[in-house]
């Protein structure tokens, strides 16, 4: 049975992987995947590990420029930058952006009500707590860039996910980015989402895993991703247990839980969003097609 190491950070961004595991469907495709399970930004206990401003530095990317995984995926943005700046820096183990999809984590803008905000033009040039080059910043930038000039959209780093809703309600931003399970918290609690939008996750890999590898993996992931749609009340706890007890099942809004097959990263798709990345200054100039993606999987 072929051995595959794949790092994982939150339930919301990883739950085909979860379940693929879980249920056997890895097994089926003749893979052995151990989960290496690292600190992300979602767990009510999370420190700051995944926060570091360098990405080099943060657990998960650590892990994986230290040889200790073969695979791993996050927001599509931060796959890109991991990938890009692999790749175009020196000094660094290359990564390359292998699939679009499985997990759609759901993002969304939280305001507290006291603060009478009720559309995302008063947000003008107010902070947005947010984790910078994660999945919260990007998705906050995509948001509000069709309400407000790109000067005019404030983030600010506000911490974790149980922080970033402290601060909220200290006062501190006008508004924070938050995924689920924590979405669901900070409605049980009273706060209110402006807006909110599903985010696609990316999947990358080095050189050594090869192509017919990844795709039973991917294989394995579109079965999972099969079952959770069928029945996502069935793997709902992975997100629960995430938040510690401050969230009931039944708080959870199981609509926000949708994940998709792994399918190739395409030409058009590689230049939208590196242009896009590019343009706010988050990656460096430099990428191609050629040297930051592979679709061997399905070759």
């Amino acid at each position: 049975m072929k051995k595959v190491k794949a790092s994982m950070m939150n339930a919301i961004h990883d739950l085909p992987l979860l379940v693929a595991r879980d249920e056997g469907f890895f097994r089926d495709e003749g893979l052995d995947v151990e989960i290496i399970k690292t600190p992300g930004s979602g767990q009510k206990d999370s420190d700051h590990q995944a926060l570091r401003a360098n990405i080099f530095d943060r657990t998960m990317e650590a892990l994986y420029e230290q040889g200790a995984c073969d695979q791993f995926r996050m927001c599509e943005w931060g796959i890109m930058k991991r990938a890009v700046e692999s790749n175009v820096e020196k000094g660094h183990r290359p990564a390359k952006i292998v699939a679009l999809g499985s997990a759609m984590s759901t993002f969304a803008i939280v305001t507290d009500p006291k603060a009478g905000i009720y559309e995302p033009e008063q947000l003008k040039n107010r902070p947005i707590g947010v984790s910078p080059f994660n999945g919260s910043h990007f998705t906050t930038l995509k948001l509000l860039e069709g309400f407000l000039r790109r000067e005019q959209i404030q983030t600010k780093f506000a911490g974790t996910m149980r922080e970033r809703i402290e601060a909220l309600k200290r006062g501190e931003v006008a508004a924070i980015s938050l995924m689920e399970p924590w979405i669901s918290v900070a409605e049980t609690q009273g706060l209110r989402v402006l807006m909110e939008s599903h985010s696609t996750r990316s999947e990358a890999a080095g050189d050594e895993l090869d192509g017919p590898t990844l795709h039973k993996m991917f294989l394995a992931e579109a079965e999972a991703a099969a079952a959770i749609d069928k029945n996502p009340g069935k793997y709902a706890h992975y997100l629960v247990e995430e938040a510690g007890g401050m969230l009931e099942l039944k708080d959870l809004k199981l609509a926000r839980i949708l994940n998709a097959p792994p399918e190739p990263y395409t030409r058009e798709r590689f230049q939208h969003t590196y242009e896009w990345t590019r343009d706010w200054g988050l990656v460096p100039a430099g990428a191609t097609y050629e040297n930051t993606v592979d679709n061997r999987a399905w070759q």
